[in-house]
């Protein structure tokens, strides 16, 4: 690669949380990441509050901003967006992004199901222009290294797994009827909010899911209405008026992995709550092979634990703390014991995503991950009304884990 470093023009549309955690990661990745010789431009930032325009002018550092997320789309000096808006504006930039020939970034869900998502991957794969998905669970460096146990077969042939994530965050039931509660604004709740990353993490490791057999449930089934536009979902209303939630709060689901995957055949159970009371964010699974098991948990996301062997004095889970040589985190830290961060993992999404740009190695998460775990979510809710198994329909062009 030259040492000239490469000036990518980034636009941004939507200035929230998500909004920032990109704007960091691309502001940090020549520090992290010099070797790759590539530099982020901020150059414009949408949003529809002209608080938060001028916050990423003045704070962010964007040359500029504006009120139509349009303009980001337009302007000839952005070569990538990052698309950080609300579920039901995914489908919607995300389409027009591609139709402007602009490479994307581009948060999960990508859309309010199956449906809306599969439309971003026609519009995408018509322009032909890269994509990059949200799925930050998969950069985690214990994840990356569990994913190289699978693959080199260190835990014997894989049997079964499950996995959990269950989050506290709407378990206030006066919490906010905000638009993730609302069917036509969000789609389905913890499916597509939390549920979406662990069947991501599922495929990455072990290969695509081919059945699934469902349940859903809603526990706080009423919540007071929040004005469009104030405040956020965390927000507690005390003695206001109420309103139906029109998606599931917890889902389940019975799966078995694809005849191509790396773990053919093998079986799980993967569940996602919204509403649970204790867990802050235990984002957790377990994966069992004849000669190994791994386990994880995003809370302790610096280490793993790992069994290997079933013979020998010294059995069982071993406490193992992720270290240079695992993942990328040695481009973060020089020695185990000094842990990364939620952010970080951004930083690592957004390398994948420029090097995939400049026509470098793509191993970033793409469309084609978004549609799959879509299709999963989408089964689960048919089976719930069918009471039924649902086969998948098998997505091209993955990164899915699959036999070579």
């Amino acid at each position: 690669m030259s040492n000239t470093p490469k000036t990518v023009g980034v636009g941004l549309i939507s200035v929230g949380w998500m909004g920032k955690v990109h704007s960091r990661a691309y502001q940090a990745l020549p520090v992290v990441f010099p070797e790759l010789g590539i530099t982020p431009k901020l150059v414009i930032a949408a949003d529809t509050a002209q608080d938060r325009v001028d916050y990423a002018i003045n704070v962010l550092g964007y040359e500029r901003g504006t009120l139509d997320y349009t303009d980001v789309l337009n302007d000839p000096e952005v070569d990538v967006v990052s698309i950080c808006a609300p579920n039901f504006l995914h489908a919607e930039i995300g389409i027009a992004a591609a139709k402007a020939g602009k490479a994307f970034w581009i948060e999960k869900p990508v859309g309010r199901g199956a449906e809306d998502t599969e439309a971003v991957e026609v519009a995408a794969d018509a322009a032909g222009v890269v994509t990059s998905i949200g799925f930050n669970y998969r950069h985690a460096p214990a994840v990356e290294h569990i994913k190289e146990l699978i693959a080199s077969g260190q835990l014997g042939r894989i049997t079964n797994f499950r996995g959990v994530f269950f989050a506290d965050y709407s378990s206030e039931p006066n919490g906010a009827l905000s638009w993730r509660f609302i069917r036509k604004l969000a789609g389905s709740g913890v499916l597509g909010d939390l549920m979406g990353h662990l069947v991501d993490l599922i495929h990455y490791m072990a290969g695509p899911i081919a059945d699934v057999n469902g349940i859903t449930s809603t526990i706080h089934t009423e919540r007071p209405v929040q004005q469009m536009g104030v405040g956020t979902h965390f927000d507690v209303i005390e003695g206001g008026e109420k309103k139906p939630v029109e998606n599931e709060d917890y889902a389940g689901m019975i799966v078995r992995l694809a005849d191509n995957a790396v773990a053919a055949g093998a079986v799980g159970t993967l569940e996602a709550s919204r509403v649970a009371v204790g867990p802050r964010a235990s984002y957790n699974f377990e994966i069992y092979g004849t000669e190994g098991s791994v386990m994880w948990d995003f809370e302790r996301m610096n280490e793993l634990q790992v069994a290997i062997g079933r013979k020998g004095q010294h059995l069982g889970y071993q406490r193992v703390m992720v270290a240079p040589g695992f993942g990328e985190f040695g481009a973060f830290q020089p020695g185990a014991g000094t842990g990364m961060g939620y952010d970080d993992l951004k930083v690592i999404e957004a390398k994948k995503f420029l090097l995939s740009y400049i026509g470098k190695e793509s191993k970033n998460s793409n469309i084609h991950d978004a549609v799959a775990a879509a299709r999963v979510n989408d089964a689960v809710e048919e089976s719930m009304k069918t009471k039924q198994w649902i086969s998948i329909k098998p997505s091209a062009n993955t990164t899915a884990a699959v036999r070579k």
